[in-house]
């Protein structure tokens, strides 16, 4: 029994040392700029590195961060692991993203990197959540509600497109956690405060 949980187990903490790499810190140290938890909304992701860091750096920092999200999944797959295994290794990637080790546990809200994740898992349900995204947005052109309403879809579109009962479970913890951490924007949302993209 032992011997059959090393290797995922290595895989999963391999996982999230991955997803501690939080693409928007180094990117804005190797470029001179402040850490982006000290700027704009605090939180190291694309959508506020954007914010004084520029398109091509916030973009740089979206595509590493679906990167990490998508590289450990393919590990997995590679070595054979079953999908329950395959799923957990796309939330350890998620989880290190949210709470790096290699910087004090704060990290972003993980939109990308779970996109990543779902993306290797499933490209049919990461074409679903995008999906959903771009129209909400769209409509809105409120970046952090289009993020919530399309976690939130996740779990209902894993019903069809993921055949192993664990691996939509973890799909479910997955979409509550992305949800939680907008728990700011949720509540500038109901105030009418949350600002738009041009």
């Amino acid at each position: 029994m032992l011997e059959t949980l090393t290797l995922p187990m290595i895989v999963i903490v391999g996982a999230y040392l991955i997803g501690s790499l939080s693409s928007a810190i180094i990117l804005c140290k190797l470029a001179g700029l402040p850490d982006p938890r000290s700027q704009g909304s605090g939180n190291p992701g694309a959508t506020n590195v954007l914010r004084f860091g520029g398109k091509k750096l916030a973009a740089t920092v979206l595509i590493l961060d679906v990167v990490k999200g998508i590289l450990p999944v393919v590990v997995a797959i590679l070595l054979g692991l079953d999908q329950t295994w395959i799923a957990a290794t796309a939330l350890a990637a998620f989880i290190g993203h949210l709470y790096p080790v290699f910087f004090q546990f704060k990290g972003g809200k993980g939109v990308a990197t779970a996109l990543g994740g779902f993306l290797a898992l499933s490209p049919l349900l990461a074409g679903a959540i995008l999906l959903s995204w771009l129209l909400v947005f769209k409509v809105s052109r409120i970046s952090s509600l289009s993020a919530i309403i399309a976690a939130s879809l996740g779990p209902v579109y894993s019903l069809w497109l993921i055949d192993s009962i664990n691996a939509r479970w973890i799909v479910f913890v997955i979409a509550i956690m992305l949800v939680a951490r907008h728990h700011g924007n949720i509540k500038r949302l109901l105030s009418g405060e949350e600002t738009k993209s041009k």
